[in-house]
Protein backbone atom coordinates (compact mmCIF):
# COMPACT_ATOMS: atom_id res chain seq x y z
CA UNK A 1 0.00 0.00 0.00
CA UNK A 2 1.14 3.01 -1.13
CA UNK A 3 2.33 5.12 2.16
CA UNK A 4 1.07 8.06 1.39
CA UNK A 5 -2.66 5.83 1.41
CA UNK A 6 -1.75 4.18 4.68
CA UNK A 7 -1.21 7.66 6.46
CA UNK A 8 -4.43 9.14 4.68
CA UNK A 9 -6.77 5.57 5.97
CA UNK A 10 -5.25 5.66 9.50
CA UNK A 11 -6.29 9.63 10.11
CA UNK A 12 -9.52 8.93 8.66
CA UNK A 13 -9.80 6.42 11.03
CA UNK A 14 -8.53 8.03 13.88
CA UNK A 15 -10.83 11.01 13.33
CA UNK A 16 -14.23 8.31 12.97
CA UNK A 17 -12.89 7.16 16.60
CA UNK A 18 -12.86 10.54 18.12
CA UNK A 19 -16.02 11.73 16.55
CA UNK A 20 -17.51 8.45 18.75
CA UNK A 21 -15.40 9.08 21.52
CA UNK A 22 -17.12 13.03 21.61
CA UNK A 23 -20.42 11.59 20.93
CA UNK A 24 -20.49 9.02 23.62
CA UNK A 25 -18.96 11.46 25.76
CA UNK A 26 -20.72 14.82 25.42
CA UNK A 27 -23.94 13.15 24.09
CA UNK A 28 -25.63 13.83 27.01
CA UNK A 29 -25.19 17.15 27.71
CA UNK A 30 -25.85 18.11 23.82
CA UNK A 31 -29.31 16.00 24.01
CA UNK A 32 -30.10 17.78 27.53
CA UNK A 33 -29.50 21.49 25.62
CA UNK A 34 -31.77 20.16 22.97
CA UNK A 35 -34.39 19.01 24.86
CA UNK A 36 -34.39 21.99 27.32
CA UNK A 37 -34.91 24.19 24.51
CA UNK A 38 -37.82 22.15 22.84
CA UNK A 39 -39.49 22.85 26.39
CA UNK A 40 -39.00 26.39 26.45
CA UNK A 41 -40.39 26.50 22.62
CA UNK A 42 -43.22 24.43 23.43
CA UNK A 43 -43.68 26.45 26.61
CA UNK A 44 -43.31 30.04 25.08
CA UNK A 45 -46.20 29.16 22.43
CA UNK A 46 -48.92 28.67 25.22
CA UNK A 47 -48.56 32.76 25.71
CA UNK A 48 -50.41 33.49 22.32
CA UNK A 49 -51.27 37.16 23.22
CA UNK A 50 -53.47 39.67 20.97
CA UNK A 51 -53.97 43.26 20.36
CA UNK A 52 -57.18 44.97 21.08
CA UNK A 53 -59.49 43.20 19.00
CA UNK A 54 -61.86 40.28 17.62
CA UNK A 55 -60.06 37.01 16.44
CA UNK A 56 -60.56 33.60 15.67
CA UNK A 57 -58.82 30.52 16.09
CA UNK A 58 -59.64 27.62 13.80
CA UNK A 59 -59.18 24.62 16.11
CA UNK A 60 -61.33 22.08 14.37
CA UNK A 61 -62.67 22.58 10.73
CA UNK A 62 -63.38 19.04 9.69
CA UNK A 63 -66.41 16.23 10.29
CA UNK A 64 -66.46 13.04 11.68
CA UNK A 65 -65.04 11.69 8.60
CA UNK A 66 -61.29 11.35 9.15
CA UNK A 67 -58.82 14.21 7.40
CA UNK A 68 -55.33 14.26 8.17
CA UNK A 69 -55.62 18.30 8.30
CA UNK A 70 -58.88 18.60 10.29
CA UNK A 71 -60.27 17.54 13.48
CA UNK A 72 -63.94 17.79 14.36
CA UNK A 73 -65.74 21.34 14.27
CA UNK A 74 -63.78 23.86 17.10
CA UNK A 75 -63.37 27.79 16.98
CA UNK A 76 -62.07 29.90 19.38
CA UNK A 77 -63.22 33.61 19.46
CA UNK A 78 -60.84 36.09 21.73
CA UNK A 79 -62.60 39.25 22.17
CA UNK A 80 -60.73 41.47 23.82
CA UNK A 81 -59.61 40.19 26.75
CA UNK A 82 -61.96 37.51 26.60
CA UNK A 83 -61.59 33.65 25.54
CA UNK A 84 -64.54 31.40 24.16
CA UNK A 85 -64.94 27.89 22.45
CA UNK A 86 -67.48 27.37 19.40
CA UNK A 87 -67.85 23.69 19.59
CA UNK A 88 -66.11 20.99 21.16
CA UNK A 89 -65.61 18.43 18.29
CA UNK A 90 -63.00 15.39 19.12
CA UNK A 91 -59.29 16.17 18.91
CA UNK A 92 -60.31 20.18 19.50
CA UNK A 93 -57.93 20.79 23.00
CA UNK A 94 -54.87 19.00 20.65
CA UNK A 95 -55.44 22.36 18.58
CA UNK A 96 -56.60 24.48 21.39
CA UNK A 97 -52.95 23.89 22.96
CA UNK A 98 -50.73 23.61 19.29
CA UNK A 99 -52.33 27.23 18.74
CA UNK A 100 -50.57 28.65 21.63
CA UNK A 101 -53.90 29.46 23.23
CA UNK A 102 -54.06 29.64 27.16
CA UNK A 103 -56.71 27.12 28.25
CA UNK A 104 -56.87 27.84 31.74
CA UNK A 105 -58.26 30.86 30.54
CA UNK A 106 -61.25 30.32 28.62
CA UNK A 107 -64.40 31.44 29.99
CA UNK A 108 -66.93 29.81 28.04
CA UNK A 109 -68.12 27.28 25.57
CA UNK A 110 -70.52 27.53 23.46
CA UNK A 111 -72.39 24.95 21.52
CA UNK A 112 -74.27 25.26 18.37
CA UNK A 113 -75.77 21.79 18.49
CA UNK A 114 -75.86 18.40 20.25
CA UNK A 115 -74.47 16.17 17.27
CA UNK A 116 -71.39 14.04 18.36
CA UNK A 117 -68.87 15.57 15.93
CA UNK A 118 -69.97 18.74 17.70
CA UNK A 119 -69.64 17.91 21.44
CA UNK A 120 -67.36 14.52 21.98
CA UNK A 121 -64.50 16.97 22.89
CA UNK A 122 -66.42 18.70 25.74
CA UNK A 123 -64.93 16.96 28.75
CA UNK A 124 -61.09 17.33 27.76
CA UNK A 125 -61.92 21.08 27.32
CA UNK A 126 -63.47 21.65 30.97
CA UNK A 127 -60.26 19.16 32.08
CA UNK A 128 -57.62 21.50 30.64
CA UNK A 129 -59.81 24.76 31.27
CA UNK A 130 -59.32 23.57 35.28
CA UNK A 131 -55.89 21.86 34.63
CA UNK A 132 -54.29 25.17 33.23
CA UNK A 133 -55.56 28.04 35.85
CA UNK A 134 -56.94 28.05 39.40
CA UNK A 135 -60.57 27.71 39.05
CA UNK A 136 -63.18 27.35 41.71
CA UNK A 137 -66.39 27.41 39.87
CA UNK A 138 -67.16 25.22 36.73
CA UNK A 139 -66.61 26.41 33.26
CA UNK A 140 -69.67 27.68 31.69
CA UNK A 141 -71.21 25.61 28.72
CA UNK A 142 -73.94 27.97 26.59
CA UNK A 143 -76.07 26.27 24.60
CA UNK A 144 -79.92 25.98 23.38
CA UNK A 145 -82.30 23.97 25.71
CA UNK A 146 -80.86 20.52 26.09
CA UNK A 147 -77.08 21.44 27.29
CA UNK A 148 -78.19 20.67 30.77
CA UNK A 149 -78.10 16.49 29.99
CA UNK A 150 -74.58 17.02 27.65
CA UNK A 151 -72.80 19.01 30.47
CA UNK A 152 -74.27 16.59 32.86
CA UNK A 153 -73.36 13.49 30.74
CA UNK A 154 -70.01 14.93 30.96
CA UNK A 155 -69.73 15.77 34.46
CA UNK A 156 -70.55 12.28 35.56
CA UNK A 157 -68.47 10.80 32.64
CA UNK A 158 -65.44 12.60 34.54
CA UNK A 159 -66.41 12.85 37.96
CA UNK A 160 -63.86 10.12 38.97
CA UNK A 161 -60.71 11.50 36.81
CA UNK A 162 -61.30 14.70 38.95
CA UNK A 163 -61.26 13.44 41.91
CA UNK A 164 -58.20 11.75 41.85
CA UNK A 165 -56.90 14.61 40.33
CA UNK A 166 -57.59 16.66 43.26
CA UNK A 167 -56.33 14.28 45.47
CA UNK A 168 -53.05 13.87 44.10
CA UNK A 169 -52.35 17.17 43.42
CA UNK A 170 -53.91 18.45 46.21
CA UNK A 171 -57.38 20.93 46.63
CA UNK A 172 -55.39 24.46 46.67
CA UNK A 173 -54.32 23.61 43.16
CA UNK A 174 -57.04 21.25 42.13
CA UNK A 175 -60.26 22.51 43.83
CA UNK A 176 -62.90 20.28 43.36
CA UNK A 177 -65.50 22.91 43.18
CA UNK A 178 -63.91 24.20 39.92
CA UNK A 179 -63.81 20.92 37.88
CA UNK A 180 -66.48 20.13 34.95
CA UNK A 181 -69.11 22.32 33.49
CA UNK A 182 -71.74 24.50 34.30
CA UNK A 183 -75.11 24.35 31.92
CA UNK A 184 -75.96 28.02 30.93
CA UNK A 185 -79.25 27.36 28.29
CA UNK A 186 -81.07 29.72 26.92
CA UNK A 187 -84.39 29.51 24.97
CA UNK A 188 -85.75 30.70 21.50
CA UNK A 189 -88.78 32.01 20.23
CA UNK A 190 -91.11 29.90 17.51
CA UNK A 191 -90.15 32.35 14.62
CA UNK A 192 -87.54 30.81 12.43
CA UNK A 193 -85.25 33.75 12.68
CA UNK A 194 -85.23 34.35 16.35
CA UNK A 195 -82.21 35.09 17.93
CA UNK A 196 -81.07 36.03 21.68
CA UNK A 197 -78.17 37.83 23.32
CA UNK A 198 -76.69 35.07 25.30
CA UNK A 199 -73.85 37.48 26.42
CA UNK A 200 -73.09 41.06 27.04
CA UNK A 201 -69.92 42.49 29.14
CA UNK A 202 -66.83 44.78 28.54
CA UNK A 203 -68.00 45.76 24.38
CA UNK A 204 -68.12 41.78 23.99
CA UNK A 205 -71.74 40.69 22.21
CA UNK A 206 -72.90 37.66 21.35
CA UNK A 207 -76.11 36.36 19.55
CA UNK A 208 -77.32 33.23 19.50
CA UNK A 209 -79.58 32.33 16.17
CA UNK A 210 -81.65 29.65 14.64
CA UNK A 211 -80.33 27.76 11.76
CA UNK A 212 -81.72 25.16 9.51
CA UNK A 213 -80.31 21.72 10.29
CA UNK A 214 -83.62 20.04 10.87
CA UNK A 215 -84.50 16.88 11.98
CA UNK A 216 -81.60 18.38 14.45
CA UNK A 217 -83.52 20.40 16.84
CA UNK A 218 -82.28 22.98 17.82
CA UNK A 219 -79.70 24.75 16.34
CA UNK A 220 -77.88 27.75 16.73
CA UNK A 221 -74.96 29.53 14.65
CA UNK A 222 -73.41 32.67 16.68
CA UNK A 223 -72.29 36.26 15.96
CA UNK A 224 -69.90 37.81 17.83
CA UNK A 225 -69.85 41.66 17.52
CA UNK A 226 -66.91 43.40 19.84
CA UNK A 227 -65.45 47.11 19.02
CA UNK A 228 -66.49 47.82 15.81
CA UNK A 229 -65.22 44.35 14.57
CA UNK A 230 -67.67 41.38 14.02
CA UNK A 231 -67.57 37.26 12.72
CA UNK A 232 -70.52 34.81 12.42
CA UNK A 233 -70.00 31.05 13.11
CA UNK A 234 -73.07 29.60 11.08
CA UNK A 235 -73.09 25.90 12.74
CA UNK A 236 -74.27 23.19 11.01
CA UNK A 237 -77.39 24.13 8.64
CA UNK A 238 -78.60 24.04 5.54
CA UNK A 239 -79.25 27.30 3.19
CA UNK A 240 -80.71 29.81 5.55
CA UNK A 241 -82.60 33.28 5.68
CA UNK A 242 -81.91 33.35 9.16
CA UNK A 243 -78.13 33.13 8.95
CA UNK A 244 -78.37 36.35 6.02
CA UNK A 245 -80.28 38.28 8.83
CA UNK A 246 -77.70 37.79 11.62
CA UNK A 247 -74.91 38.18 9.16
CA UNK A 248 -75.67 41.17 8.00
CA UNK A 249 -72.07 43.55 7.48
CA UNK A 250 -70.53 40.92 9.19
CA UNK A 251 -66.17 41.11 8.50
CA UNK A 252 -65.88 37.60 9.11
CA UNK A 253 -68.90 34.32 8.08
CA UNK A 254 -67.20 31.04 8.62
CA UNK A 255 -69.54 28.95 7.05
CA UNK A 256 -69.90 25.23 7.01
CA UNK A 257 -69.58 23.52 3.73
CA UNK A 258 -70.03 20.06 1.81
CA UNK A 259 -69.70 19.48 -1.56
CA UNK A 260 -72.39 18.10 -2.86
CA UNK A 261 -70.98 16.87 -6.10
CA UNK A 262 -68.73 15.08 -4.45
CA UNK A 263 -70.40 13.58 -2.14
CA UNK A 264 -72.79 12.09 -4.96
CA UNK A 265 -69.37 10.38 -6.50
CA UNK A 266 -68.88 8.49 -3.18
CA UNK A 267 -72.90 7.56 -2.89
CA UNK A 268 -71.94 6.13 -6.19
CA UNK A 269 -69.01 4.22 -5.43
CA UNK A 270 -70.65 3.00 -2.05
CA UNK A 271 -74.00 2.22 -4.14
CA UNK A 272 -71.86 0.24 -7.07
CA UNK A 273 -69.61 -1.36 -4.53
CA UNK A 274 -73.34 -2.65 -3.02
CA UNK A 275 -72.47 -0.82 0.77
CA UNK A 276 -76.03 0.08 0.92
CA UNK A 277 -75.58 1.50 4.26
CA UNK A 278 -72.87 4.16 3.28
CA UNK A 279 -74.55 4.70 0.05
CA UNK A 280 -77.69 5.47 2.14
CA UNK A 281 -75.41 7.98 4.86
CA UNK A 282 -73.94 9.74 1.74
CA UNK A 283 -77.08 10.55 0.26
CA UNK A 284 -78.75 11.82 3.29
CA UNK A 285 -75.97 14.24 3.91
CA UNK A 286 -76.71 16.99 1.78
CA UNK A 287 -80.25 17.83 2.47
CA UNK A 288 -79.09 19.29 6.27
CA UNK A 289 -75.59 20.94 5.14
CA UNK A 290 -74.95 23.79 3.14
CA UNK A 291 -72.62 23.71 -0.39
CA UNK A 292 -70.32 25.97 -0.44
CA UNK A 293 -72.29 27.90 -3.39
CA UNK A 294 -74.73 27.93 -0.89
CA UNK A 295 -72.50 29.33 1.36
CA UNK A 296 -70.79 31.89 -1.06
CA UNK A 297 -74.80 32.73 -1.84
CA UNK A 298 -75.38 33.61 1.97
CA UNK A 299 -71.99 36.08 2.28
CA UNK A 300 -73.72 38.06 -0.64
CA UNK A 301 -76.71 38.71 0.43
CA UNK A 302 -75.37 39.46 3.49
CA UNK A 303 -72.52 41.62 2.59
CA UNK A 304 -70.27 40.20 4.54
CA UNK A 305 -66.20 40.96 3.55
CA UNK A 306 -64.65 37.41 3.87
CA UNK A 307 -66.33 33.97 3.52
CA UNK A 308 -63.88 31.30 5.78
CA UNK A 309 -65.47 27.46 4.93
CA UNK A 310 -65.13 24.93 7.80
CA UNK A 311 -66.80 21.84 8.63
CA UNK A 312 -65.48 20.28 5.54
CA UNK A 313 -66.61 17.64 4.04
CA UNK A 314 -65.80 15.30 2.32
CA UNK A 315 -61.94 15.49 3.64
CA UNK A 316 -59.95 17.33 1.28
CA UNK A 317 -56.24 16.95 1.02
CA UNK A 318 -53.24 20.02 0.59
CA UNK A 319 -54.32 20.51 -3.70
CA UNK A 320 -55.18 23.38 -5.26
CA UNK A 321 -56.71 21.73 -8.13
CA UNK A 322 -58.78 19.65 -5.25
CA UNK A 323 -59.52 23.10 -3.69
CA UNK A 324 -60.80 24.13 -6.89
CA UNK A 325 -63.29 21.64 -7.39
CA UNK A 326 -64.81 22.11 -3.69
CA UNK A 327 -65.40 25.06 -4.08
CA UNK A 328 -67.20 24.46 -7.32
CA UNK A 329 -69.21 27.70 -8.58
CA UNK A 330 -69.00 29.55 -5.39
CA UNK A 331 -66.65 32.72 -6.58
CA UNK A 332 -69.73 32.88 -9.28
CA UNK A 333 -71.88 34.05 -6.45
CA UNK A 334 -69.48 36.06 -4.10
CA UNK A 335 -66.70 38.35 -5.14
CA UNK A 336 -64.84 38.73 -2.11
CA UNK A 337 -62.20 36.59 -0.58
CA UNK A 338 -63.07 32.52 0.33
CA UNK A 339 -60.69 30.68 2.09
CA UNK A 340 -61.06 26.96 2.85
CA UNK A 341 -60.43 26.74 6.14
CA UNK A 342 -57.72 24.31 7.72
CA UNK A 343 -57.23 23.47 11.05
CA UNK A 344 -54.62 26.10 12.72
CA UNK A 345 -55.77 29.33 10.79
CA UNK A 346 -55.83 32.72 12.76
CA UNK A 347 -58.33 35.55 11.80
CA UNK A 348 -57.73 38.75 13.09
CA UNK A 349 -60.19 41.92 13.17
CA UNK A 350 -58.36 44.54 15.34
CA UNK A 351 -60.73 47.00 16.87
CA UNK A 352 -62.03 49.39 14.87
CA UNK A 353 -60.40 48.89 11.89
CA UNK A 354 -61.33 46.88 8.64
CA UNK A 355 -58.41 45.35 8.51
CA UNK A 356 -58.62 41.53 8.11
CA UNK A 357 -55.52 39.30 8.37
CA UNK A 358 -55.32 35.49 7.98
CA UNK A 359 -52.56 33.72 8.74
CA UNK A 360 -51.78 30.01 10.07
CA UNK A 361 -50.47 29.03 13.48
CA UNK A 362 -48.75 25.41 12.89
Amino acid sequence: MNIFKYKKTIATISLVVILLLSVLIFSKPIFTAITIQVVRQKIARQHLSFHDGLYAVLCGTGTPLPDMERVEPCIAVIAGKHLYIVDAGDGSVRNIILSGLPAGKIEAVLLTHFHSDHIAGLGNIMLQRWANDLHDQPVDVIGPEGVESVVRGFNLAFQQDAGYRAKHHSDNLFPASGAGGRARPFKLSAEKDASVVVMDKDGVRITAFKVDHKPVVPAVGYRFDYHGRSLVVSGDTAYSESLIRHSRGADMLLHEASQASILKMMNEEYRASSNARMGKITADIPGYHSTPEDAAKIAREAGVKYLMLYHILPPLPSSFILHHVFLGDAKKYYRGPITIGVDGMLISLPANSNEIKVKKLF
